[in-house]
């Protein structure tokens, strides 16, 4: 189960990466000789996805090695931290576009091409579908960094709008409005700094061991009523560390068994939960007599 989430992962993200890479030459051309600052805003987002996918596939491959002596819990937790370097790319992009769009708006220019809107329309589908690919990868995977990289097509599917809209208008009402375009990239500066913090909370909240797990508990207590001495469940807490989650659950069972069947009953407990539960990794059964 482990190896096949870790292969659909780093999957998504080679498609994130190849894909990056050949929209950041097409924008950047279309924007250099259609005369578009926001397509040339977009080819520098895109740019800095390919080192952010780059960061997520060697986050996704280093956080699946098994655990060690100096990591009994794996190195799961890489995941998030690499979660707030793709953060650090998005706010850097962001405000590289902001920055530029003033610049650009103070300074005049030529309309851009009327061509330019055909490019724009089917980066928009293309960032659309591979976000929505990557989402689901990272869903199925319950990866957090993939999530981030799934974002990344996010934002630049809204900036591609953004850049669209501006050219539009740009060109629908001529001379004098320019630097529609360039508003536009400003405007869609601040649509990626609002989806880094989307980005960056989930990963906080993972590092923190912030309770976000209830659909989860539940299943936990379900599954564990099945189990034969079981008679409830009381404290369950999770911990979510990469792809895996660690669990500790106090089960209740008769105070007049011995000590070696409380132990078959936690050992029965344990192996049910981690096969009924395929996501989870460590789990820490704690007796609790009736």
């Amino acid at each position: 189960m482990d190896k096949t989430n870790e292969q659909k992962a780093i999957k998504a993200t080679y498609f994130s990466i190849v894909g990056n890479t050949s929209l950041a030459i097409i924008k950047g051309l279309a924007g250099f000789f259609g005369n578009s600052y926001a397509l040339v805003a977009d080819a520098i987002e895109s740019t800095t996805d390919i080192f952010a996918s780059l960061l997520v596939l060697f986050g996704i491959k280093y956080s699946n090695r098994p655990a060690d002596e100096n990591h009994p819990y794996g190195h799961g937790r890489a995941e998030p931290l690499i979660t707030f370097l793709v953060v650090g790319f998005l706010i850097t992009s962001a405000t590289i576009i902001g920055y530029e769009s003033i610049i650009n708006i103070q300074t005049s220019h030529d309309l851009p091409k009327s061509w330019t809107l055909y490019v724009l329309g089917a980066i928009i589908i293309w960032k659309e579908y591979s976000f929505r690919l990557v989402m689901k990868r990272s869903k199925e995977t319950n990866s957090s960094s993939l999530k981030a990289d799934a974002w990344h097509h996010r934002s630049d599917a809204l900036t591609s709008i953004a850049a669209f809209v501006g050219i539009s208008i740009a060109l629908f009402f001529g001379k004098g409005y320019e630097s529609a375009d360039d508003w536009a990239a400003l405007f869609a500066s601040f649509f990626i700094l609002y989806n880094s913090y989307l980005i960056f909370r989930p990963a906080l909240g993972e590092i923190m061991d912030e309770h976000l797990y209830d659909d989860l508990v539940e299943e936990i207590r379900q599954v564990s009523h099945q189990v034969e001495g079981v008679i409830d469940t009381e404290k369950c807490f999770i911990r979510k560390a990469g792809m895996k989650y660690h669990v500790d659950l106090h089960a209740r069972v008769s105070g007049k068994i011995s000590v070696i069947e409380g132990h078959d009953i936690s050992h029965r407990l344990k192996d049910t939960l981690r096969e009924e539960i395929p996501e989870l990794g460590h789990v820490l059964i704690h007796i609790e007599p009736n």
